[in-house]
């Protein structure tokens, strides 16, 4: 496979739908204390896509962050990336190059290279599927390996124990007029709209001045659910990085539902390109009844439609229907705007020190996730 990598600076990155591949996020983690780099890449179409010939190629980016472990060992992490998704059975291959050729770019020390990808996951055919539309979920770890590595030459590639950012998601396709989306979503879910109109919901885009009133919010639904709570200059960060940040087609909205200007429910909304992503969100124990998320959730989407977004990601489910799943909540409230669920393959690992890959490993399974 011909692939050529060569570094660039992350303010000339290309703009994106992916948040977490933009200029924006890196100065978002720069605030955190995260370092990362861009670098470019350039790979021959034939190498990576099925049924194509000629002499084409590919041109396209990348973000990693230096996630480290200790004083000195790190991971380079790609979150949702890179972009570009190779044909299934190329994929494997793509991702052996590319590692191979970043590994000369990094600095010492470097344990793994973690792809968080958000590629269609393999296993979404027809026969992984009930008859009521139920995904059947992944096979084992091992057969997840076994494919995913078959044509690579090192067979290095391994399914990570959890996943960083959602691998199951939900997209509405904002092409639609607004009677099309509503049409969309399950009769509860148009209702619970109707209704937050009725008690006279109103939503606002406050920006950073309503932040001290989402971190209340947050904090609330943080301790209810059983949630790690992150610190206020968590949510800062993204204000003040927008404010830095040359991408103009990044926006960052705070959007707060009130009723008689009691807070009910919050969310940050984050466009880029032509998606919207439902990035935070946060409700009071109080007044549910009123359906605020509801209000909330139609306020972003109509936001996104008239931001010329033509999609909108509600960004993380359980991967199917089970009531036992810690997300099962947000499934149903998520499934009930009528998008389109998305099953991606997650995080893969691309070991640089097995030994110590191993021990990191090791105890990553002490750590599972709700995004699973």
């Amino acid at each position: 496979m011909y692939l050529k990598i060569e570094p660039k600076k992350i303010i000339d990155t290309y703009s994106t739908p992916i948040i977490q591949q933009t200029s924006f996020w890196s100065k978002v983690k720069e605030h955190l204390g995260l370092n990362s780099r861009a670098f470019e890449f350039s790979v021959k179409n034939s190498d990576i896509y099925s049924n194509v010939g000629g002499y084409c190629h590919t041109n396209a980016d990348f973000v990693v962050f230096f996630q480290y472990l200790n004083k000195e060992d790190y991971i380079a992490y790609l979150p949702y990336g890179p972009e570009i998704e190779p044909s299934k059975e190329n994929q494997g291959a793509f991702l052996e190059e590319l590692s191979e050729c970043l590994k000369s770019y990094l600095p010492k020390h470097c344990v793994a290279i973690r792809y968080d990808l958000n590629w269609e996951s393999h296993w979404c055919k027809e026969t992984d599927f009930s008859d009521d539309g139920n995904w059947a979920g992944l096979p084992d770890k091992e057969f997840q390996e076994f494919h995913i590595n078959y044509g690579t030459n090192e067979w290095n590639l391994k399914k990570s124990n959890i996943n960083i950012l959602p691998a199951n998601t939900i997209v509405l396709d904002l092409n639609k007029n607004q009677e099309e989306i509503l049409a969309r979503m399950k009769p509860k879910t148009r209702y619970n709209i109707k209704l937050s109109q009725k008690w006279g919901i109103e939503v606002k885009s406050v920006g950073i001045k309503g932040l001290d009133v989402w971190y209340n919010l947050y904090t609330e639904t943080a301790i209810r659910n059983g949630l790690f709570l992150n610190n206020i200059n968590y949510f800062r960060s993204v204000f003040t990085s927008k404010m830095e940040c040359p991408d103009d087609e990044v926006n960052v909205q705070l959007l707060i539902a009130y009723y008689d200007k009691m807070p009910l429910a919050a969310m940050f909304l984050v466009m880029s390109a032509h998606r919207a992503t439902y990035l935070y969100g946060a409700s009071s124990s109080q007044y549910r009844n009123m359906m605020p998320t509801y209000a909330l959730q139609w306020a972003a989407i109509k936001m996104a439609k008239c931001s010329n977004c033509n999609e909108y990601d509600m960004f993380g489910i359980a991967p199917c229907p089970d009531p036992s799943h810690p997300m099962y909540g947000l499934y149903k409230f998520k499934h009930g705007f009528g998008g389109e669920i998305y099953h991606q393959l997650g995080c893969w690992d691309y070991p640089i020190d097995k030994y110590k890959y191993n021990a990191f490993s090791a105890c990553e399974m002490k750590m599972q996730g709700y995004y699973k």
